[in-house]
């Protein structure tokens, strides 16, 4: 089992972490909405603070991140993770449940790559449960927490696997969201419509004016089974392997 994942400009340490480093929270974490410079951000679920050092490295450390995790272990890995990293004053550690957290704050992006299952089978390691299962952080109470903690002006962005993300945007609009941004993921450049997407990729926000949403797919491998131009274009300013890319 690999003890991290080496980015170009940061190591992310994830052997104390229920979940590594995965293409998920490497997708969030480049396509999140950046806000304006000095415009606070959160990161729900923070894991091993891979997309808080995502977001810090897209934004060069001019805006305030906080980084909540409920796993104590987890949470002193990112913590030392952000301390090894080019910007160790930008992202602040909170070890503690976000459905107690409260702050003054307003937040102008709020990322999670939230647990995500519902009704499968529950792991023997208790850790990897809470981090994978929506007990933990029940669909509902994330969409009403995050409502709270965003600034008007703000987006929420998360990764969720795409056979349960229309459920999810019904509920979101039923609390008064609106999709801003849908993301379609699929693995292979060959896909049909046999083929199920992967992941989706969602931006939403609290606008009281109607917001028109932007649909794109994104395509991860290329016909051969090499990641696509597209996959790493996205990611080019991460992935040791793939040329640098202008991506922010």
């Amino acid at each position: 089992m690999s003890a991290g994942f080496q980015c170009k400009k940061f190591y992310v340490a994830h052997d104390q972490c229920a979940m590594k480093v995965g293409t998920d929270g490497l997708l969030l974490g480049a396509f999140a909405p950046l806000p304006p410079p000095g415009g606070d951000i959160l990161d729900i679920g923070a894991g091993s603070g891979l997309i808080s050092l995502m977001l810090a490295q897209r934004t060069a450390g001019a805006n305030a991140i906080d980084a909540i995790e409920l796993d104590p272990a987890a949470a002193e890995q990112a913590a030392a993770n952000v301390a090894s990293s080019p910007w160790p004053n930008a992202i602040r550690l909170i070890k503690g449940d976000i459905l107690t957290y409260s702050s003054g704050k307003r937040y102008r992006l709020i990322v999670s790559n939230p647990p995500f299952f519902q009704q499968s089978l529950l792991s023997p390691d208790q850790r990897r449960t809470q981090a994978r299962h929506t007990d933990s952080l029940p669909f509902a109470a994330l969409l009403q927490k995050a409502a709270q903690l965003l600034h008007d002006a703000g987006s929420f962005a998360l990764v969720l696997p795409a056979s349960g993300s229309q459920a999810f945007t019904q509920l979101a609009l039923a609390q008064g969201w609106q999709l801003a941004q849908r993301c379609t993921v699929f693995s292979k450049a060959e896909f049909s419509k046999a083929d199920k997407p992967q992941r989706s990729l969602l931006c939403l926000r609290r606008s009281t004016e109607r917001v028109a949403t932007v649909e794109s797919q994104l395509v991860i491998h290329a016909g051969d089974g090499s990641y696509s131009a597209q996959y790493q274009h996205l990611l080019g300013a991460f992935y040791l392997k793939f040329p640098d890319g202008d991506h922010n």
